[in-house]
């Protein structure tokens, strides 16, 4: 079993540590996210180890189409597959399933939908999801829940929690089976459930507490940034703060900004992933501490400086803003890979920096110092 231990609290934002089988997460913390095994940007995962990668997020549709768990058991599981020795967290497939599929078709065994890449009809459900996070011997396995396209109406919104509900008690009963089996690689797998319910307040409120009742690993907030705005998104976190577990990690999915992590630890959050810092870097769009920059354009043509003097990362420790600007330009990936790695030195830093100022008793005034500067555009 995981172990969260609450280490400080400073208001509702939380300092602390999840101990796995793979390692121990320090927390807050960012999930860097290599959705099919790899980072895009040509990132691998002993560069994430330079990085300060703590975990790495995966996700169980695209590996499960592409090349396939059944594949990937048989090599030993992610961890021999792709070379990463720390926690790994495989997302269930749920969002991917409601976001990219067509034809999809709910009901109360799971969903039946077409394959994004060759259209093939496949059929994916709670069990399907455990079966397949099983092969891929993740350390933390998400529930398979249906992810709620915002805005929703509240009668479509009850019924969906009502059913993820239901699929998390069927998630859970197969993952107690699969983790009993000798040919499981990891016996140790944890379950986290997802709480959802758009941004109705008492619906939210209401599930997290039919949730925290099935003690589970950790619990996640799904079904934000899909939608809805910042302010809704906050809304919703600090109205089921309150009825989470207190010791248990807390993981808010698909989210965010720098800006939204700040004010997502603020509310007391712990655990972050999203896309966001490695796609914005393959289009040049780089966060640095003094604000956003777009490395596109002219102004840094001849710009001899760092992309950032106050960062440690390998771009720019070694190169100048002038000569990421023309790999960029001359289409190199050597571009693409400096960036992404500047980006996620960036986001773990942020992280680092957001843990010793909980430590040191001090985070509020972070927060105030670098909101308005980490959302500027520069």
């Amino acid at each position: 079993m995981a172990k969260y231990t609450l280490l400080k609290q400073e208001g509702t934002a939380r300092r602390g540590q999840f101990e796995t089988v793979h390692g121990t997460i320090q927390t807050p913390a960012f999930m860097n996210v290599g959705t099919a095994a790899a980072i895009k940007g040509g990132v691998s995962s002993y560069d994430l180890v330079d990085l300060k990668c703590q975990v790495e997020l995966c996700n169980t549709y695209h590996l499960h189409l592409r090349p396939g768990d059944d594949l990937i058991h048989e090599l030993g599981g992610l961890y021999k597959f792709m070379g990463w020795r720390g926690p790994i967290l495989t997302d269930s497939g749920g969002f991917q399933v409601f976001s990219l599929a067509q034809l999809r078709t709910i009901k109360e065994e799971g969903v039946t939908f077409n394959s994004h890449i060759d259209g093939k009809r496949i059929f994916m459900g709670p069990e399907q999801s455990m079966q397949i996070q099983s092969h891929l011997a993740s350390t933390i396995a998400m529930a398979f829940d249906e992810c709620i396209e915002n805005p929703a109406t509240r009668e479509y919104t009850r019924q969906s929690i009502d059913r993820t509900t239901r699929w998390l008690v069927r998630c859970q009963k197969e993952m107690n089976r699969l983790n009993s089996l000798e040919s499981t690689i990891n016996r140790d797998q944890l379950l986290f459930g997802i709480n959802q319910g758009s941004t109705f307040h008492d619906l939210r409120i209401e599930h997290m507490k039919q949730i925290a009742d099935l003690g589970l690993d950790g619990y996640a907030i799904g079904g934000l940034a899909v939608g809805d705005t910042a302010e809704e998104m906050y809304g919703v976190i600090e109205a089921i703060e309150p009825h989470m577990p207190a010791d248990k990690i807390r993981y808010l999915m698909g989210v965010g900004t720098p800006v939204n992590i700040i004010e997502a630890v603020y509310r007391g959050v712990d655990l972050f992933d999203c896309v966001m810092p490695s796609r914005n870097a393959r289009h040049g769009h780089l966060f640095t501490w003094s604000g956003i920059r777009n490395i596109l354009n002219e102004k840094y043509a001849r710009d001899d400086a760092p992309l950032d003097d106050q960062c440690g990362c390998p771009c720019c420790q070694r190169h100048s803003r002038a000569y990421l600007r023309h790999l960029f330009k001359a289409g190199e990936i050597l571009g693409m890979r400096l960036a992404v790695q500047h980006n996620l030195y960036f986001y773990n830093t942020l992280m680092e920096k957001i843990r010793e100022a909980l430590d040191a008793g001090r985070f509020e005034q972070f927060r105030a110092q670098m909101l308005p500067i980490l959302g500027r555009r520069v």
